[in-house]
């Protein structure tokens, strides 16, 4: 976006695989629109790919996008950010100005500017400026959300600000916002918490209405012809890169933890075990033994129609069935898997489960595919099937009225 607004863009990466393929103008990861406008960007000779840290020496602006994961006790790893701070402190001038897009913990970009002040001895808001700048896309949408979403700009100094919100301004459309560094670290956080607990929410909405017979969707659709209610909907679990992460990022430097976020999170991460429950509460129903069950996984990205599997639900619900069933397949369009077909996948299985929302899952034959199959269970962790085909056994996420 940069490169195609006319500046000259040099981007720093590791991983020389990366690096040959933006080079040629070849995207390394599936997006609309992004092979056109990086071709776009590479023969204009505005966008060149390194990876020679020195070659980002000197640069007026660094705008740092590294992962931010957990570690496995929840905590987040920043090494990954220290690092690319690091990188950039040495190799910045005077006058720089430094963004960190980067989901971080509150309090992080000051931290950050403390460090550089310490490797360069320059002083913030003096000698540099330093911003958190959050990301705000959504995959399958990046490059009109890069546009038209509004985007917030939080300085360590209000000039910090002012010189992100400029350069922003070049492509950026939406609504543009100033604000001190620690309050837009929390926006981004209190945005991806507010889903997940909302999230959290509907999915105990469907474990009720399992216990009461209704369908779920149906009594979610009809809440929110209420003015003031919009609850979100239930699934096989919730994946990505923020939600499952940002809620620990926002609690990892408080004193104290009041509960229902942490309580939102659980519920969350159960629901590949809720899944599974559905699936074995089938096979007792048919009287399928697990132990001598194949079961086919459609889907593997956490999102439908990409090809991130960034803690999937999709990946915990296999590992949570792997040893308990005598094989499990996977095939998804975007991702692969075991099987290199949908039909592969079913022939002579005893379920299929349904667990990322793929354009390629809705509207199929069941009926057809049900040909293929040993024993007729569907298990819809995505809200894909609206009417059960004939002659399957079906179990649906909050679809209590089967």
């Amino acid at each position: 976006m940069f490169a195609n607004a006319g500046f000259r863009v040099t981007g720093y990466e590791i991983r020389e695989d990366v690096v040959r393929s933006i080079n040629s103008g070849k995207a390394h990861i599936i997006e609309p629109e992004i092979d056109e406008l990086l071709k776009k960007a590479v023969s204009s000779g505005n966008l060149r790919a390194t990876s020679d840290p020195e070659e980002i020496r000197n640069k007026d602006a660094y705008i740092i996008c590294v992962q931010t994961p957990l570690k496995e006790d929840k905590t987040p790893d920043l090494s990954y950010l220290e690092s690319a701070v690091r990188t950039v402190a040495e190799r910045m001038k005077k006058g720089s100005l430094v963004v960190i897009e980067s989901t971080v913990p509150p309090l992080t970009t000051v931290k950050m500017a403390k460090l550089i002040e310490e490797i360069r001895g320059f002083k913030a808001g003096e000698d540099f400026y330093m911003v958190h700048a959050p990301e705000r896309v959504m995959p399958g949408r990046i490059f009109k959300e890069l546009v038209y979403n509004s985007r917030i700009f939080g300085g360590i100094t209000p000039e910090s600000s002012e010189i992100a919100e400029k350069l922003y301004r070049s492509f950026v459309k939406g609504q543009t916002f100033k604000t001190s560094s620690t309050v837009s670290e929390v926006v981004k956080l209190m945005e991806n918490t507010f889903r997940d607990v909302n999230i959290a929410l509907a999915n105990e909405f469907a474990f009720l209405a399992h216990q009461y017979g209704v369908n779920v969707f149906e009594a979610i659709e009809l809440a929110n012809t209420h003015p003031r209610v919009n609850i979100h909907l239930p699934g096989i679990g919730v994946g990505g890169h923020c939600l499952p992460k940002d809620p620990h990022l926002l609690l990892w430097p408080a004193k104290e933890d009041f509960g229902l976020i942490r309580t939102a999170r659980e519920i969350n991460d159960s629901m590949p075990l809720f899944t599974k429950d559905l699936l074995f509460s089938a096979f007792k129903q048919l009287n399928v033994p697990p132990e001598e069950a194949v079961v086919a996984v459609l889907g593997l990205a956490y999102k439908g129609n990409s090809d991130d599997t960034r803690n999937s639900p999709a990946i915990a619900f296999i590992d949570a069935i792997k040893d308990d069933v005598r094989e499990v397949r996977s095939y998804d369009p975007f991702v692969g898997g075991s099987a290199e077909s949908l039909e592969e996948a079913l022939r002579g299985a005893d379920a299929a489960v349904i667990a990322t929302d793929h354009t390629a899952f809705k509207n199929l034959n069941w009926e057809e595919l049900g040909k293929l199959m040993r024993t007729k269970i569907l298990i819809d962790g995505r809200h894909i099937i609206d009417k059960p085909p004939r002659g399957f056994l079906f179990k649906g996420i909050g679809r209590g009225e089967y």
